[in-house]
C-alpha cells in the first residue's frame, strides 16, 4: 500500500508518496515519470509522520535553509546501479553542480570499470523518484549545459538559482 500527500511549493504542487514509514516519492507537478512506481493501491493520507517530516524539510529548503537529507527516512525504489547514482547525488553540496561524466567516473571507479556511460548515469538521474531531496537538479552536461531534468528545465533553473549556484558558466 502506498500513501500520498501533497505539498504546495513556490514551484507548484509537489506530490509525496510513502510506503509504510518511508518516503518513496517526491514529484513536481508535471514531472516526467511522475509516480511511475505507484500502483493503483494507494490512499490519500496527509497526516503521516513521514509526510509531516518531509513537509518541514521542504519548508526549510524553500526558506533558504540547508536541511540534511539524513533527517528523512528514504526508500527510493530502483536497481542497484540507480541506487549507486542516487547515493552520489546526495553528496553533491548545496549550491554546487557536477556533471553526468563526473558521476560516471565515480561509478566506474566503484565497480572497477575503466569506462562508464554518462548516458546510463543520465537515465538513473532522470528516474530519481525523490526530486529536490535527492538533488538531481545539481547535475549538468559536460559543457555546462542544463540538460536532462525530468521536472523541466525551468524548474531546474529555479532550483539552481534558489541555491545561489553561480550561473555564469552554465548554458541556459
Amino acid at each position: 500500500m502506498f500513501y500520498i500527500s501533497h505539498y504546495s511549493s513556490p514551484m507548484g504542487e509537489i506530490t509525496l508518496a510513502s510506503q509504510q514509514s518511508k518516503l518513496v516519492g517526491v514529484w513536481i507537478e508535471g514531472q516526467k515519470y511522475f509516480g511511475q512506481m505507484l500502483s493503483a493501491n494507494k490512499k490519500e493520507m496527509a497526516n503521516l509522520a513521514i509526510f509531516n517530516q518531509t513537509k518541514h524539510w521542504l519548508d526549510d529548503y524553500f526558506s533558504g535553509k540547508r536541511p540534511a537529507i539524513s533527517q528523512l527516512a528514504l526508500a527510493p525504489q530502483g536497481s542497484e546501479f540507480r541506487h549507486m547514482v542516487w547515493d552520489i547525488l546526495t553528496k553533491i553540496p548545496y549550491g554546487e553542480v557536477t556533471t553526468y561524466g563526473d558521476i560516471a567516473k565515480q561509478i566506474g571507479s566503484k565497480i572497477n570499470k575503466p569506462r562508464m556511460s554518462s548516458q546510463a548515469v543520465g537515465g538513473a538521474v532522470g528516474h530519481n523518484p525523490l526530486s529536490i531531496i535527492i538533488p538531481c537538479h545539481r547535475v549538468i552536461g559536460a559543457n555546462g549545459n542544463l540538460i536532462g531534468y525530468a521536472g523541466g528545465i525551468d524548474k531546474k533553473i529555479w532550483l539552481l538559482k534558489h541555491e545561489k549556484v553561480d550561473m555564469l558558466h552554465i548554458s541556459i
